[in-house]
């Protein structure tokens, strides 16, 4: 039982996960080695989902379930009988075996959901080549990192760690950050090492969102998912939280440009600035267009190099705090 982190939106509890006949090995230690960093990557595509299966929400009155889809996936979304207060909370979730008379748990995982705290301000980020260099735009080049490197090894881009901490306490404090929503064409076969590489970096702690699970036949289409389902996972959360504006973090190196000017489009009054890393040269024509076509909207818009510069901008703005001497990195 893989249970993900969930949020709480309107009092309603959405959580999610897989139930796997094979999951990854979970990983004790991290060496610079080749082998046991290709090993540990490809084990994570040889994961073997459940479907049909029934999981429940434990501990809870209500009888909330879902049969898992064809890839092992479930939603499961209820009302507590008693609101959450916001911040984080932890819940069960079964598999159970059912019969005539009885129903029985015969697997049990744990994960946590957030409850929002009211805060000015929502951030939905990428993670390939917007926080985490990643080369997606190269094929070959990012086999050859994720291969190669291991969760503690990758690099976040420089100053990248200073913007998100910004952009987690803007207009709030240390006690209610801004919500964090991680969106990605990544499968779900990377989560864990995705979090292990957000917490090793401190990274704002936050949901994350990623694209269905491969097998070990289509690890050379990692990362290369159809990005209309992206789209779709950000429109859930804008409709979660009408009352809440967002910033939107992402790159040239695929489709981000694209869907976000499709969300300003559509959800003009609810994106508070958009952010865009040029990682990629032979897209920067195209990401101009995107760009000039969100500003035009009168959605303040930022194509950047590098974070400091995205920084510069979002104090320019009044969307962080302009702070004398802020030491980046």
């Amino acid at each position: 039982m893989k249970v993900y982190r969930g949020y709480v939106h309107q009092q309603k509890v959405v959580v999610f996960g897989h139930v796997l006949r094979r999951s990854p090995m979970p990983r004790q230690k991290y060496r610079q080695n080749f082998w046991i960093n290709s090993f540990a990557l490809l084990r994570l595509f040889m994961m073997k989902p459940v479907s049909g299966v029934t999981v429940k929400v434990s501990g809870i009155e209500e009888d909330v379930r879902f049969v898992t889809e064809k890839d092992g996936f479930f939603r499961l979304e209820w009302t507590p009988d008693e609101p959450f207060p916001p911040g984080w909370h932890p819940v069960k979730v079964d598999l159970i075996r059912t019969g005539p008379e009885s129903e029985e748990p015969i697997a049990t995982g744990q994960g946590e959901v957030y409850w929002p705290h009211s805060t000015p301000i929502g951030i939905v980020s990428d993670i390939d080549d917007t926080f985490l260099i990643s080369h997606s735009s190269n094929l070959r080049k990012r086999l050859h990192v994720l291969l190669t490197e291991n969760a503690h090894s990758r690099d976040p881009f420089e100053n990248v760690v200073a913007h998100y901490q910004l952009l987690a306490r803007a207009g709030t404090n240390a006690n209610a950050l801004n919500p964090f929503f991680y969106v990605s064409s990544s499968e779900w076969n990377l989560y864990d090492y995705i979090l292990t590489f957000c917490e090793k970096n401190n990274m704002p702690d936050g949901i994350y969102l990623l694209s269905q699970l491969k097998g070990f036949g289509e690890i050379l289409k990692t990362g290369q998912n159809k990005h209309v389902t992206k789209f779709t996972r950000i429109v859930r959360i804008l409709e979660a939280f009408p009352d809440m504006k967002f910033v939107l973090l992402g790159d040239d190196t695929q489709e981000d440009p694209n869907i976000y000017t499709s969300l300003v489009t559509h959800f003009p009054h609810q994106i508070r600035c958009v952010y865009l890393r040029r990682v990629n040269p032979q897209n920067a024509v195209r990401t101009q267009e995107f760009v000039d076509q969100i500003v035009a909207t009168g959605v303040p818009c930022c194509y950047f190099r590098h974070s400091s510069d995205a920084i510069q901008h979002s104090q320019q703005i009044g969307l962080v705090e302009n702070v004398e001497d802020q030491r980046l990195g």
